[in-house]
């Protein structure tokens, strides 16, 4: 013991070790009325990590080459030692952050968390919702399987719909004028590189923007009267009496991972290929369409959506309508009114908008 403190009081001296623990975790104080909800952010963090592990290590086998992808995928899931846990851990991982990074944007939403001054902080949210979405999609392709290859032909064909640079967008995805191994190189740099980088980065930011606004007051439960938003000038929303991240969040926040963690296991260990179709496991073949090609479930809305319209470009600007709507939403609802069940246009608008992305998601899975 007296060796270890003599080597944390030499730290200390140096990096002040003690200042930024008081400061940073036991003196950052929470609102008192913090809930679960609030624990969404730190699971997604620990899912992000968790897709990094286990894609570094599907990377020591795995061959981003036309005719060794399905082989190398196949090797590691019936050959390497534990190759089958970490690439279900992979593939489950990617379907449960989009679950909950759903969530957490949801709760956000209800809770008027996204409200003035706290724009950037859904922005960037935001723009990580889309790189998720991104680099789900250019993983989709790297197994090389019919499912893979035909499910990557129709969404990079979408874009086609877009005039004038529609058909230059396609080439430009598929480095080609069809999907070939080309495709598989740009998504493969995409996904391993180009897009974690971003994610990197815009995780970051989004911290950045949660550490200089203060975390949001729940709007119901136990009022905090102290926290009130007046004028243009900047002010960091504290929390005096709150409670301290650590232990206190701390706990709350190991509490939600290891709830996380049990039904993603369940899932990993009991109904691994819940996401899988039969489809995934036989090699891509560029002359034999499938009978049934459809998208995973979080874009099976969007797929339904073009089928609606006679026409994909409409499907596709209604789309980006309702994406550029959610992404300006903040700077549109100005009102100072955050518990939900007093804002009842917002309610219809919101479980309408819920309602109707479920009722295509089903629409799309059984069309």
């Amino acid at each position: 013991m007296g060796l270890l403190k003599r080597l944390t009081d030499w730290i200390d001296c140096r990096l002040g070790v003690r200042d930024i623990v008081a400061r940073e975790l036991t003196g950052y104080l929470l609102p008192c009325n913090i809930n679960a909800w609030y624990s969404m952010g730190s699971i997604l963090l620990f899912i992000f990590s968790l897709q990094v592990v286990t894609g570094i290590l599907l990377l020591i086998y795995y061959v981003p080459d036309a005719d060794k992808a399905f082989k190398s995928v196949t090797f590691i899931m019936n050959d390497v030692p534990f190759g089958w846990l970490i690439r279900m851990c992979h593939a489950v991982g990617s379907n449960m952050m989009v679950l909950i990074l759903l969530f957490h944007m949801l709760s956000v939403l209800f809770m008027g968390s996204y409200k003035r001054p706290r724009e950037l902080n859904w922005l960037s949210g935001f723009i990580l919702f889309n790189l998720v979405m991104g680099i789900s999609l250019t993983g989709y392709l790297l197994p090389w399987s019919q499912l893979s290859f035909w499910a990557t032909t129709v969404a990079t064909n979408s874009v086609s719909s877009i005039p004038v640079i529609g058909q230059f967008l396609v080439e430009f995805l598929r480095g080609g004028k069809l999907v070939g191994p080309p495709t598989l190189g740009r998504f493969f740099a995409l996904h391993v590189t180009v897009l974690p980088l971003a994610m990197a980065a815009l995780v970051g930011a989004h911290l950045f923007f949660l550490k200089r606004t203060g975390v949001s007051t729940p709007p119901f439960g136990v009022k905090d009267s102290k926290n009130r938003w007046q004028g243009d000038v900047y002010r960091y929303e504290g929390h005096p009496g709150g409670i301290p991240f650590f232990p206190n969040y701390a706990l709350q926040d190991a509490t939600s991972i290891a709830l996380y963690l049990a039904f993603f296991l369940a899932v990993v260990f009991f109904d691994p290929y819940l996401f899988f179709t039969r489809e995934s496991f036989v090699a891509a073949n560029p002359f034999q369409t499938p009978a049934h090609i459809k998208p995973e479930w979080y874009f099976l809305a969007n797929y339904q959506t073009l089928k609606i319209f006679p026409n994909e470009f409409i499907g596709l600007a209604v789309q980006g309508a309702a994406m550029t709507f959610l992404a300006l939403f903040p700077f549109l609802d100005r009102g100072s009114e955050r518990h939900p069940l007093k804002r009842p246009l917002f309610m219809a608008a919101a479980v309408g908008g819920i309602l109707l992305w479920l009722g295509l998601s089903i629409w799309g899975h059984y069309s």
